[in-house]
């Protein structure tokens, strides 16, 4: 490699062009429930069952979610742009009101209404640039009936529209 990058602007930019799948990553340390919002996830593997997301070092959510011994990765439903944006934020309770949310037989917290849920263990991390990579190992799922999936596209949050075929 000879060293030369595009500026970190021009890279923001190019990649608000790609649309993706909004998540909120949940977990509970010491019965405290913390999450983030994530745009970041990926299926990894299916033998076994691995999920990966993304989040960023100086996060304020990364020193408590490391701590966990499980989490849930919950696929937004395309009417919860406000619920991704509130768990994107630097501030505020995440999970008081109007947060409606609940915990599983294990204690980790799961938002209500999303179109998936993937409860996890820690797999293993990574650190890749500014970044923790984090894959988990599905234990659980949960799908919702019905309901398309919020996407983030430059900059927006919006709702996916099959086009029927």
């Amino acid at each position: 490699m000879n060293g030369e990058h595009v500026s970190e602007e021009q890279f923001r930019r190019a990649l608000a062009g790609h649309a993706a799948g909004v998540v909120v990553v949940t977990a509970a340390v010491e019965d405290v429930p913390v999450g983030l919002t994530a745009t970041s996830f990926s299926s990894v593997s299916l033998r076994p069952p691995l999920v990966s997301f993304y989040i960023g070092q100086s996060s304020s959510t990364w020193p408590w979610l490391r701590k966990a011994d499980r989490f849930a990765v919950n696929v937004l439903a395309g009417d919860q742009a406000d619920l991704a944006a509130r768990f994107a934020g630097a501030n505020g309770d995440r999970f008081g009101p109007p947060t409606l949310w609940r915990t599983d037989h294990l204690g980790t917290p799961l938002l209500d209404g999303v179109a998936v849920h993937l409860t996890c263990s820690p797999y293993t991390t990574a650190d890749i640039g500014d970044h923790v990579l984090v894959v988990g190992l599905v234990t659980g799922t949960r799908i919702a009936e019905s309901g398309e999936p919020l996407l983030y596209h430059q900059g927006r949050f919006g709702q996916f529209t099959p086009d029927g075929r």
